[in-house]
């Protein structure tokens, strides 16, 4: 008998269906066990789910004849990896077998790993399989209870979370009834929004830190923080994602299937609903960094996308890993391209980095002496390249907060909160003025035909700016850059045009480049 079960496999960031076809009769093989065959390119995880299904079968209560099977997953050329087909594959068998009514199987999308006891185990990427079924007009997605709630965000599609394979048989024999999961999406991710962790708050001083990454999140800008040891620049950092705009629901539904792909998102989570918030450790690969791998997978720019990637002491990475990053800050996505296969990955996230300004930490320190030669604090900050810095709209020189800014009580301070409504407005700003250009959300991504439009200076400004060029010996780039800040100030000071004193503020930002630092 021949029947057809769906599954789906992910692939980059989508889903593709999967169809299981299942024919089984004929005698036992001569050495008198069954005659299994599984074809379909699958790797060694899905072939060894034939012993997980015999075991979960027999502790159900049911069983794999002693029949010739052959199992066909199309389409052939499409490799199908990991254990989430043991589930679909039960199905199939049990169905070409009589043990379950086939007449509704191929209505369902069908994933899960099967335990030997018959439970089931969470699967990876449950929102972008139930995406792709929604839009094949599969009438349900039978999946483990854990992953339920993620695959739930999707409308018009039945969700049934199982705890054990009995539950699914039961279902298709008419004997059993599953219960659909239903999320209200737009209450549950309003209600969520805004439990923030941390605030602006809880920060001491540092105001022009603090305004310099109020301009960064208020035109999407990259920034780096350069300080001694113990200034603060990991606390401020950590506190950035907190002033950007709250999600929209598109940009949580990105951000939810990228971390539903990887298996990051928590048992019975459904949207991701704060931005996120990636602090890889300096001992990153440059595949873990940016993605790709033997089976591809998004990189840690990309569980960033619509967030922050904040990479600590920026000079400790290894050179090859900071340098695949100067494409994706450009192009805000990163295309892995292998002689196989080639995917893409969003990578749409705003960079902030930190670093100390020489090896021993106080070269800029006002009180502590530093012991680094200026060969050594040139040499040590040579490890950044220029192409990389130059893609960094703001470098924000950290100072130490002194004990009297540090103990007092009545320092008023403004909350992540007051800064966000600022940075939104802003933000608005931008929004309306980009209104007929789809690709473009903010400042950091004019082009230089729009920075040509909108980034217009009077002559004060442009005298000013030459000046600043020719003194810091500044790139291109880095020019374009000082113009979409000057934008940036001019939105949150609610001016049409950039003035003279955005400008200066703008260059006030460039003043650590490399050509300048070390006297």
């Amino acid at each position: 008998m021949l029947v057809k079960a769906f599954a789906s496999a992910v692939y980059g960031i989508d889903a593709q269906t999967v169809t299981i076809e299942v024919d089984s009769g004929g005698p036992v093989g001569p050495n008198g066990k069954p005659g299994y065959s599984l074809v379909g390119l699958p790797d060694n995880a899905v072939k060894e789910g034939y012993w997980r299904i015999e075991s979960a079968l027999k502790s159900v209560g049911f069983r794999i004849p002693r029949l010739r099977i052959v199992i066909n997953m199309a389409p052939a050329d499409l490799k199908k990896e990991g254990s989430n087909y043991d589930l679909p594959l039960a199905m199939g068998i049990l169905a070409a077998t009589d043990q379950i009514k086939p007449e509704a199987l191929s209505e369902y999308i069908i994933m899960g790993e099967l335990s030997l006891d018959g439970t089931l185990r969470p699967i990876k990427g449950a929102l972008p399989i139930a995406i792709q079924a929604r839009k094949e007009k599969f009438k349900g997605f039978i999946l483990p209870k854990t992953n339920a709630r993620e695959a739930a965000i999707v409308n018009e599609l039945d969700v049934y979370g199982v705890d054990n394979i009995s539950e699914v048989i039961g279902f298709f024999n008419g004997t059993q009834e599953l219960k659909t999961t239903v999320v209200d999406t737009r209450e549950e991710f309003a209600y969520n929004q805004h439990h923030l962790s941390v605030d602006f708050s809880d920060v001491k001083g540092q105001e022009s830190v603090k305004k310099a990454l109020e301009i960064a999140a208020a035109g999407g800008h990259n920034v780096i923080l350069i300080g001694p040891p113990g200034a603060g620049k990991t606390m401020l950092a950590k506190r950035m994602a907190t002033i950007l705009p709250p999600l929209s629901l598109k940009e949580a539904l990105e951000t939810t299937k990228i971390h539903s792909v990887v298996g990051l998102l928590p048992e019975l989570a459904s949207l991701v609903s704060e931005r996120p918030f990636r602090s890889p450790h300096h001992t990153i690969s440059d595949v873990a960094l940016v993605g790709g791998g033997v089976q591809p997978k998004p990189g840690e720019i990309s569980l960033a996308h619509n967030g922050v990637l904040f990479l600590d002491e920026l000079p400790e990475f290894k050179r090859t890993v900071l340098e695949v990053l100067r494409q994706p800050m450009e192009s805000r996505n990163m295309i892995i391209s292998r002689s196989r296969f080639t995917v893409e990955y969003p990578a749409n996230f705003m960079l902030v980095a930190s670093m100390n300004p020489c090896p021993c930490g106080y070269y800029t320190h006002p009180e502590k002496e530093c012991v680094c030669p200026p060969v050594t604090v040139q040499k040590y900050l040579n490890k950044i390249s220029g192409p990389l810095m130059d893609r960094i709209d703001l470098h924000v020189e950290v100072e130490p907060v002194s004990f009297d800014t540090m103990s007092s009580e009545n320092l008023p301070v403004e909350s992540s909160e007051q800064v966000r409504e600022r940075v939104i407005k802003a933000r608005m700003l931008q929004l309306e003025r980009f209104k007929d250009y789809p690709e473009i959300h903010s400042n950091a991504q004019m082009t230089t035909k729009l920075i040509q439009e909108y980034c217009q200076l009077d002559k004060l400004g442009t005298a000013l700016l030459k000046r600043a060029m020719t003194f810091h010996q500044l790139s291109a780039r880095a020019y374009d850059r000082i113009l979409k800040v000057a934008r940036t100030i001019a939105d949150l000071d609610y001016s049409e045009k950039i003035q003279t004193e955005h400008i200066a503020l703008a260059v006030q930002f460039r003043n650590l480049d490399k050509e300048n630092w070390v006297q």
